[in-house]
């Protein structure tokens, strides 16, 4: 069972790792703020799982409103949260894109026995980036996650590369003591051939040898496949969440 700190060190390393362009802390809470389309970097979150007080709430909106940024949120779908669900539907505000966060042990991620490892550099390259742009991806939300991922800290870019073309990608972040996966992406016609485990070799590789033992990822609920692959790898689930969107605007 993860500790409080292991919570808030999880939450801290996912907004490092994603980068947005405004992070202020409030009262427990981290305030992502973010013109792009990452739902990560640009959502409120809580730094903690216990008892948050809804009163919060019009601060924590209205300092979205003085930065010029759309409030979003990013809750956990947990009991003690039930009051500030209660509280945004109450406003008219919306759930969508349920998603789960996976923690484990970086060792065990050597258990998919992939093949050989992927490459990784200190920075995304053409290669990397054309990922995010693919078949049956949206242009705009790919640029900006690319981007997004591109300019974090403490991040290494993982690649497998065959006959000079990426063909499976993801982001590898080290910090505040975790292992964080971000971005992973195999092209649509490798899908099933084991390449996103080789991306991950790497990742456990150069985090076995930083000394970092956990493991963390966010992967949408929906995406039963890639569930599949991360629990082979020993990840479980941590909590579940999802965003809240404030009404649309005619």
């Amino acid at each position: 069972m993860l500790s409080a700190a292991d919570i808030e060190s999880i939450e801290r390393a996912t907004l490092q790792a994603v980068a947005p362009e405004v992070v202020e802390p409030m009262d427990g809470w981290l305030l992502a703020m973010d013109h792009g389309t990452v739902g990560r970097a640009r959502s409120a979150v809580p730094l903690h799982h216990g008892t948050h007080d809804t009163e919060r709430l019009p601060a924590i909106l209205a300092r979205y409103a003085a930065l010029g940024f759309e409030p979003r949120f990013r809750l956990p779908d947990l009991p003690s949260f039930q009051p500030w669900h209660e509280a945004l539907r109450l406003r008219g505000w919306r759930r969508d894109q349920p998603t789960l966060t996976m923690t484990g042990e970086v060792h065990r991620l050597m258990d998919l026995h992939p093949g050989p490892p992927g490459e990784l550099d200190a920075r995304p390259d053409a290669g990397w980036m054309a990922m995010f742009l693919g078949e049956g991806l949206d242009p705009a939300d790919g640029a900006s996650r690319s981007r997004s991922l591109s300019r974090a800290t403490d991040t290494l870019y993982a690649s497998v590369r065959e006959h000079g073309q990426t063909v499976a990608c993801g982001a590898a972040s080290f910090s505040h003591g975790w292992l964080g996966v971000h971005g992973m992406r195999t092209a649509a016609a490798r899908r099933g051939e084991g390449l996103a485990g080789r991306v991950l070799h790497a990742m456990a590789l150069e985090a076995l040898r930083r000394g970092l033992a956990g493991v963390f990822l966010q992967v949408d609920a929906s995406n039963l496949p890639a569930q599949a692959l991360y629990h082979r790898a020993g990840l479980t689930l941590a909590w579940p969440y999802a965003y809240w969107r404030p009404p649309l605007v005619d």
